[in-house]
């Protein structure tokens, strides 16, 4: 898988948005037992850490060192630098196996072999992760001109599963249906400026034009911002659950 995330991982951890405490609930209720769980692509180890609230035991893996050394830590998390398709947990280990926000960056069908080997029998695979920043109807027009117009041509291929909300991910699993769950932030513009300075797209633009195109996108979400200092944000959450 890429790393495009080692560079400034401690802003990743800072700006990042978490996930609502309601997905996390559910899957507990659908997991039959609790004992393990992996967090693969643990990024910034905020799964991890809502995780280990719930489960005896938490495994959590990333391929960035650097992130690895700014992610949340609990008595029961354990990180390793491991990629995806190849790691060294022992067959039929885990009841849950998550990937938030890094599906689209592995190699499906290696991952896939892993996480069938990996797991006990009925365990779950969730792979989850977020789709485009809700602002208000002004700043969100900002930021989607931005997206589709400024930065387009500096994603990385994979982005595009993200932009199908991962509908089109391979997926040879049975299928479990599950509810809708958005997860909704109070952010003022600094934060929301950390957070699009985080996406890969514009580390890519940075490094090939020699200057930051999120400056010139703030002056003009300043103009719709108003005087709240704090807004609600709201992040739909991309969710699919099966029976591995």
């Amino acid at each position: 898988m890429k790393d495009n995330f080692s560079t400034q991982s401690d802003h990743y951890a800072k700006y990042r948005p978490t996930y609502p405490p309601e997905l996390f609930d559910y899957l507990l209720s659908i997991t039959p037992s609790h004992q393990t769980a992996w967090d693969c692509g643990t990024g910034n180890g905020q799964v991890a850490f809502e995780l280990a609230k719930r489960f005896e035991q938490v495994y959590a893996t990333d391929v960035s060192q650097a992130q690895i050394d700014n992610a949340s830590q609990a008595n029961n998390i354990t990180y390793s630098v491991q990629p995806a398709e190849q790691t060294n947990f022992d067959n039929n280990f885990f009841d849950l196996i998550v990937v938030a926000q890094a599906i689209h960056w592995f190699d499906f069908e290696k991952f896939y072999n892993e996480v069938r080997r990996t797991v006990k029998a009925n365990a779950l695979l969730c792979v989850t992760g977020y789709g485009m920043i809700q602002v208000s109807a002004e700043v969100d027009a900002v930021i989607d001109h931005f997206y589709r117009n400024v930065i387009d041509s500096y994603w990385d291929a994979e982005r595009k599963y993200v932009d199908e909300n991962y509908q089109t991910i391979p997926f040879p699993f049975e299928e479990i249906e599950a509810p809708e769950f958005a997860n909704v932030l109070e952010w003022n513009s600094e934060h929301l400026m950390g957070y699009l300075n985080t996406w890969s797209a514009v580390k890519h633009f940075i490094k090939q034009n020699g200057y930051n195109p999120v400056d010139e996108l703030k002056l003009e979400i300043e103009k719709h911002w108003g005087n709240d200092d704090f807004k609600r944000v709201k992040f739909p959450v991309l969710l699919r659950i099966g029976k591995v």
